[in-house]
């Protein structure tokens, strides 16, 4: 791969031309990265449902001709000046938010929104001089998140990149780079669910079963799942979900059902829809007096969510986590180690699995709701 650095690189990516429109297999150039800056070649990536989301447009400014992809794993193919910590060949995860371990949020133990490097879905250009790294005949093509993984060479910050074992097999731990990651850390590093607790993980999807692992991991003895689709329920038995509520299924707020089949309330709740309606209901389904709920979920950019004050002075306790207090560079290499040591089940959360060329298909998958994590072949 040294035979490369430097110089321009040839790749496919898939482009998305505009909104909703099915992504185009082009022929890109990616250019060398620049100061801080690292070229990845992506061997897998997987599609998250925040790529459908900007790939919509519907809720936020719209980016186009964009490369999305954020859920990947590759080697190092290159690095820019100033990069000492990695080096070509390094196994790694490109990740949607990064640590410059030198802001104050990078140096406090109860935070990881970097203040360099924290998510920003508008921007499509690297930090460094405003440029995108991606061109077809010498127009830019935009970044997404940073990371732009549907792409068979990518330029991220050197912040953004996880080095991890090498003997991970990447097409598995992939899916730690972004919503595994996101709901499990919800669980064990927010929520903290006491051992025998009961917990209530609103939202079925890839992100809301990581935080019912991560629930089962810390020793909750009642997982209530609630979500709109009854066609998930069975699915998270396995993630071990014990109990489920569909709201439509009753005439009143879900958060009085929940209250009733727990005896007032239940201890934990994780809010993994980004629904404000599910949100209200987190927060008031928690037990006064110890209760925490903890908001994941991305909600639309105009939504306002309302409760009423004494919600907060019957001491519930309301959290919001992002990428779930993890911190990309320090804690993920140690997540992956959970999977090698068996103590975090990956494979479950991939029902699908797709060559490059036919990417589209993953997002069918999505958009019908019969995938938790596709994983796409960037060789295929």
């Amino acid at each position: 791969m040294s035979s490369t650095a430097g110089q321009v690189i040839k790749c496919r990516a898939a482009v998305a031309w505009e909104a909703g429109k099915p992504l185009v297999m082009e022929e890109v150039e990616v250019a060398p990265p620049k100061a801080m800056e690292v070229r990845l070649k992506i061997l897998y990536t997987s599609l998250c449902h925040t790529d459908v989301y900007f790939w919509e447009a519907k809720g936020q400014t719209p980016v186009f001709p964009r490369i999305f992809g954020h859920e990947a794993g590759g080697v190092v193919e290159s690095v820019g000046e100033g990069v000492t910590d990695l080096s070509p060949g390094d196994h790694v995860l490109p990740i949607f938010m990064g640590e410059c371990k030198e802001c104050a949020h990078c140096k406090s133990q109860e935070s990881n929104m970097c203040d360099l490097l924290r998510i920003n879905t508008d921007r499509g250009v690297m930090i460094s001089d405003g440029q995108s790294r991606f061109s077809i005949n010498g127009k830019p093509i935009y970044h997404f998140l940073g990371t732009s993984t549907f792409s068979e060479y990518t330029v991220v910050h050197v912040g953004c990149v996880a080095k991890i074992n090498p003997l991970a097999p990447l097409d598995k731990v992939c899916v730690i780079s972004c919503g595994i990651s996101t709901g499990y850390g919800a669980a064990v590093n927010v929520a903290k669910p006491p051992k025998g607790s009961t917990v209530a993980v609103f939202g079925l999807g890839a992100v809301g079963l990581a935080a019912a692992e991560g629930a089962r991991a810390s020793g909750a003895s009642r997982i209530i799942g609630v979500d709109i689709n009854p066609k998930r329920f069975e699915e998270a038995k396995k993630f071990g979900v014990t109990e489920f509520v569909n709201p439509a299924d009753y005439d009143r707020p879900v958060q009085e059902v929940l209250a009733e089949m727990t005896n007032g309330g239940v201890d934990r709740s994780i809010e993994c829809s980004g629904s404000t309606s599910a949100m209200i209901s987190a927060f008031e389904c928690v037990h006064d007096g110890w209760g925490v709920a903890v908001l994941v979920g991305v909600p639309h950019k105009d939504a306002v969510f309302k409760t009423h004050p004494v919600n907060f002075l019957v001491e519930r306790t309301l959290k919001g986590t992002f990428y779930g207090n993890y911190k990309p560079r320090s804690d993920i290499p140690a997540v992956v180690e959970k999977y090698m040591a068996k103590e975090l089940e990956l494979e479950k959360f991939i029902t699908h699995s797709v060559p490059f060329s036919e990417i589209n298909k993953a997002f069918d998958y999505m958009l019908k709701g019969e995938s938790l994590r596709c994983i796409i072949h960037m060789d295929g």
